[in-house]
């Protein structure tokens, strides 16, 4: 079975009837084997598939989409593309679900940076495909997200939010207006901040493994 995205897996090791499933969403200029690095840690009752974005960036690396910037170092987000892989991803997980017993109201992405950006825009679009979502340093832009998804039934969502305090390439600033929007859509969510740059304290990750852990 060809899927849309290359990915990788790890099969759980204890198994159920249909198993829960972790998505891992890399940042830009990455890849799968980046986040994949700490399958091992991840809970054994779990697949975690971790997924290449689909536009490469040479020598090697991939994105979600593409960051362009201006004469005075301005940055643009191409939110098309980042649209078009948002609805990737989704199709993805229905590829997914239908190649191994995975549990369909049990999937729960993970994503870091740039793959951050993108699981809010999936989880917010598609609430009914997704059960937690772990956005780590990165933030919440409206603009790639379905126009009405205020409309959409969140009910089920459930959101891990955190950053670094002193982020180099994602402003702290720029998240912590996340809990004011979770807020507004009475969505559950957990916001916290680590004394780190653009990456993920030992903290950090024990924090989201509780968060995957609890019902």
């Amino acid at each position: 079975m060809n899927t849309s995205l290359f990915y990788l897996v790890r099969e759980p090791e204890i198994i159920l009837d249909k198993n829960p499933m972790l998505l891992l969403l890399h940042g830009y200029g990455s890849n799968e084997e980046d986040l994949f690095s700490f399958a091992s840690e991840l809970p054994k009752t779990h697949y975690v598939i971790s997924v290449r974005a689909p536009y490469p960036m040479p020598p090697y690396g991939n994105a979600w989409y593409a960051i362009n910037f201006d004469a005075d170092q301005n940055k643009f987000s191409d939110d098309q593309q980042a649209i078009s892989s948002r609805d990737l991803i989704v199709k993805f997980i229905d590829e997914m679900i239908a190649k191994y017993p995975i549990d369909a109201q049990k999937v729960s992405l993970i994503g870091f940076s740039q793959g951050a950006i993108l699981s809010y825009a999936v989880s917010l679009t598609y609430p009914e495909k997704i059960d937690k979502t772990i956005a780590l340093s990165g933030y919440f832009n409206p603009n790639i997200v379905a126009p009405d998804y205020r409309t959409n039934d969140l009910s089920k969502l459930q959101f891990f939010v955190s950053h670094g305090s002193v982020d180099q390439v994602v402003p702290v600033e720029w998240a912590r207006k996340t809990p004011a929007v979770l807020e507004s859509l009475n969505i559950p969510f957990e916001y916290k901040e680590y004394p780190v740059g653009h990456g993920v304290a030992p903290q950090n990750f024990k924090d989201l493994l509780q968060f995957i852990l609890k019902d």
